[in-house]
């Protein structure tokens, strides 16, 4: 019996394939949004763990100092100490690569002689000349992977750029690393010794640090004889602050695609209830002859699990390759936000794939378990009278309406929850999304039910049908709307969400980018301009001729509370502005007065202070060149270049603290009557040829910072095309198992004297209302997942403060999205149905 049952599965299956193949597309689309957003996030971030490991080694502890890094005295006392630990002098930055694919690169300078016991491949196999490192200045090797990507070979020159200036290398050697991990560690790494890794990056005189082997006691023995400003930290601080820094932004990245395994759910179940409603009659039949309630609940779910095995493991694979596509714009937007990071190639984690394997088929069987235990527990003569399950459906729309009000109550108390954890936002989240779609039967049938008039007067009979059929098929039309409507409403939600982001960064920028010409030299991480000037050149630009005033910044990492944080030093003494606005502190002239005045006083960032929970009054503890330091807060401001947060605080201050004297960037304001455009022009002849700078005018400033902006969500409106395509799938699906599940009802209308043309606007009829009622209902949804996103999710993701700006525009997009998409997907229903013979049709098993 058990066979019969399995072969019967596998044979109506087999009688609808393209059903069976939307469901298989739906199952593999949300799948694969998944597994691709892990992917490629993850291979970004393993990455940068690769080759901060490769550049860390097997050092347990480091010595760091100020933004300047340590002195060269430090290495040499710590080396003629009587208990001296293992230790090797680092010296480590980045550069660009002016060759090849133009790849960042980590210059890694350190000592030969001290290499061993913390990275073998410094003294591994190498192809060339390594004895050059010694004895050659710009000497350095590289791997051969980087080599074949760059296009050079050992011997060969390679240019790079570093902070505006092109320096040449030789590549003395190409390293070939026996492992693999270790080759892909080495992919983006220039090796070379501490003399010319300081010449390279401008810092003669000076490490980045010291790396040691040591235990925990030897560590705190270490601390208490350090010199000013010299710390001890440990090797793993650094990415565990990686991974704090980008978790929030992952986390809204999963939690996006994981919209899109939501909407194929509604797919599956859509797939799975026409299984059993178009075998009404046959589960009737094989009940009465003694099938039990037990087989054909285990055999509709294992048709599910069957189908749930198929589109995952196609989602899988279909996951690994968008996740080769997506890999690419999640790199470039932890370049823009957070760290420079070079990935070449898709990690594929056996964990991520596991989970992926796990969501789908959880999924699947997550949705075929209503329309499994309908199929059991209906006695034979209910199952075999074809209106049961329209009345039931009609029946519990009430009972599935107040369900959903008490689930959007609960939604709404996990958002309403002040709690800084975004697990309970997410799940409040998808609880207003449950809590709608069941909202969804009632509501269409009571609409449904209004719009017979309209429609009647409109189109006539065919116009009442169409409305009398959407309300008599509840079971079918109900899940297509849901699943449309979720759709639709993320792309609203999301829509809105990024636009008035972009309204609010927009305005910022108007606020805070007041001066007319900003000069800077290249960074390789947009949103951080740490890079410096040649010392005396902002001095040299200030005294241009035609500008009315000047002002500086310096953007510089310094250790806030162990954790790295930017922290800008603004000199304000030749400008006529400080753009500047506060959330908290009071009076901006009353700030600013105490930041003048005191010297231990600084401001923090909205993000800062949210993460950091901190606020006026309270104190933050950096490491200074002067050792660690308490500094008063003196107010929060406004920010949305940095989701991690920065600080603020005087030039003067800064100077009080720390040793650096860089400079990286310099605002420029036009004297009355002075061209702009001419003032670009001035400057660029002021700087000469001393270093490559970026000279641009307010507004180009304003414009690229939106482009770095724009190109930050360009994965979020991948991700809402992603969605609406799985959508796609499933209204195609519902309306083709609506359509098919009627062919006889169409056959008597066909018999009846209804013309194919009639039947087609029957059809088109239907689709363009369960198109409107769509976009009706997607519209507050969206509207109130734009709040939810904005005022919830944002904010204790990031800790920004942004204004929720609802346009005609979005929602007229989001009603069009709504009635297009529902007409493309009942094109094929509509011309199958009037093509189809009546007699055909009409005959009986």
């Amino acid at each position: 019996m058990r066979n019969l049952l399995v072969r019967s599965s596998l044979r109506h299956l087999g009688r609808h394939p393209w059903l069976t193949a939307l469901s298989l597309l739906g199952i593999a689309l949300g799948v694969a949004v998944v597994v691709s957003i892990d992917l490629a996030s993850g291979s970004a971030l393993r990455a940068f763990e690769r080759s901060t490991d490769a550049v860390a080694g097997r050092a347990t502890h480091q010595l760091v100092g100020g933004t300047s890094g340590l002195s060269e005295a430090v290495y040499r006392d710590l080396r003629l100490r009587q208990d001296a630990p293992v230790a090797a002098p680092v010296v480590e930055g980045y550069v660009q690569a002016a060759v090849g694919d133009r790849r960042t690169l980590t210059v890694l300078g350190v000592d030969p002689f001290m290499e061993s016991p913390f990275r073998a491949y410094a003294g591994g196999e190498a192809v060339g000349d390594v004895s050059a490192l010694l004895t050659e200045s710009g000497a350095v090797l590289l791997s051969e992977r980087a080599a074949r990507a760059l296009g050079v070979r050992a011997g060969e020159r390679l240019p790079v750029r570093v902070e505006g200036r092109e320096v040449s290398l030789r590549i003395a050697a190409l390293l070939a690393p026996a492992d693999e991990d270790t080759a892909r560690a080495l992919e983006a790494l220039v090796l070379t010794d501490v003399s010319t890794a300081q010449e390279v990056l401008g810092r003669m005189g000076r490490l980045t640090r010291v790396d040691l082997r040591l235990t925990e006691e030897q560590a705190e023995a270490l601390r208490s004889t350090l010199p000013e400003g010299v710390e001890v930290v440990r090797s793993s601080a650094r990415a565990n602050t990686v991974e704090q820094m980008t978790r929030a932004f992952r986390t809204n990245l999963t939690a996006l695609s994981l919209l899109a395994l939501v909407v194929g759910m509604f797919l599956i179940y859509n797939t799975m209830t026409f299984s059993v409603v178009q075998r009404r009659g046959l589960l009737g039949r094989l009940r009465a002859v003694g099938i039990t309630r037990n087989e054909l609940f285990a055999l509709v779910l294992g048709e599910a699990l069957v189908l749930g095995v198929v589109g995952t493991v196609a989602g899988l694979l279909l996951g690994i390759l968008l996740g080769r596509g997506l890999v690419g714009l999640i790199t470039q937007t932890i370049n823009d936000l957070y760290f420079v990071v070079s990935v070449r190639g898709l990690a594929l984690e056996p964990f991520t794939l596991a989970k992926g394997l796990a969501l789908g088929l959880g999924a699947t069987v997550l949705a075929a378990l209503v329309p499994a235990w309908e199929a059991a527990r209906s006695a034979p003569a209910t199952t075999l009278r074809r209106s049961t399950l329209e009345d039931v459906s009609r029946t519990r729309a009430p009972r599935l309406a107040l369900l959903g009000v008490a689930v959007l109550a609960v939604g709404v108390g996990l958002l309403s929850w002040s709690t800084p954890a975004l697990f309970p936002a997410y799940v409040g989240l998808f609880a207003v999304l449950l809590g709608a779609a069941l909202l969804v039967p009632w509501v269409t049938e009571r609409l449904s039910l209004y719009a017979a008039l309209p429609l009647g007067l409109s189109f006539g009979l065919l116009g009442r049908m169409a409305a009398r059929g959407v309300r008599t098929s509840l079971s079918r039309t109900a899940v297509a709307l849901a699943a449309l409507m979720v759709a639709v409403a993320t792309t609203v939600g999301v829509g809105l969400m990024v636009s008035s982001f972009r309204g609010t960064v927009l305005s910022w920028l108007e606020t805070s980018l007041q001066a007319d010409v900003f000069i800077s030299p290249p960074s390789l991480v947009a949103r951080r301009g740490g890079a410096t000037m040649v010392p005396g050149l902002a001095e040299k630009l200030r005294a241009t001729p035609g500008i009315a005033g000047s002002s500086t910044l310096r953007v510089a990492l310094v250790r806030a509370d162990e954790i790295p944080t930017d922290l800008i030093a603004v000199d304000f003494s030749q400008s006529p502005a400080r753009p500047y606005r506060f959330k908290e502190g009071g009076d901006e002239a009353a700030v600013w007065r105490e930041l003048d005045a005191s010297e231990d006083s600084l401001v923090v960032s909205e993000p800062f202070a949210f993460h950091r929970r901190v606020k006026v009054g309270d104190t933050v503890r950096l490491s200074t060149d002067r050792g660690p330091h308490d500094f008063k807060v003196a107010g929060v401001y406004f920010d949305y270049g940095s989701d991690v947060g920065t600080m603020l605080m005087p030039r003067a201050t800064y100077d009080r603290w720390f040793d650096d004297r860089g400079v990286s960037g310099v605002a420029l304001y036009a004297a009355p009557g002075q061209d702009v455009d001419a003032l670009v022009n001035i400057v660029r002849a002021q700087a000469g040829d001393e270093q490559a700078l970026l000279v641009r005018p307010n507004r180009s400033l304003r414009q690229s910072s939106m482009e770095v902006f724009d190109r930050t969500f360009t994965i979020t409106q991948v991700l809402r095309l992603l969605a609406i395509g799985v959508a796609f799938v499933g209204v195609l699906s519902a309306l083709m198992s609506l359509q098919l599940e009627r062919s006889r009802e169409f056959a008597v209308l066909r018999a009846m004297g209804l013309t194919p043309g009639q039947l087609w606007g029957l059809v088109s009829l239907q689709t363009g209302l369960l198109g409107l009622l769509a976009g009706l209902f997607s519209m507050p949804l969206g509207v109130g997942l734009a709040y939810i996103l904005v005022h919830v999710i944002n904010q204790r993701s990031f800790g920004w403060t942004l204004r929720l700006a609802v346009t005609s525009e979005t929602l007229g997009q989001a009603m069009l999205l709504a009635l297009v998409a529902s007409a493309l997907a009942g094109l094929y229903p509509a011309w199958r149905m009037a093509r189809a013979n009546p007699a055909l049709a009409l005959r009986e098993e």
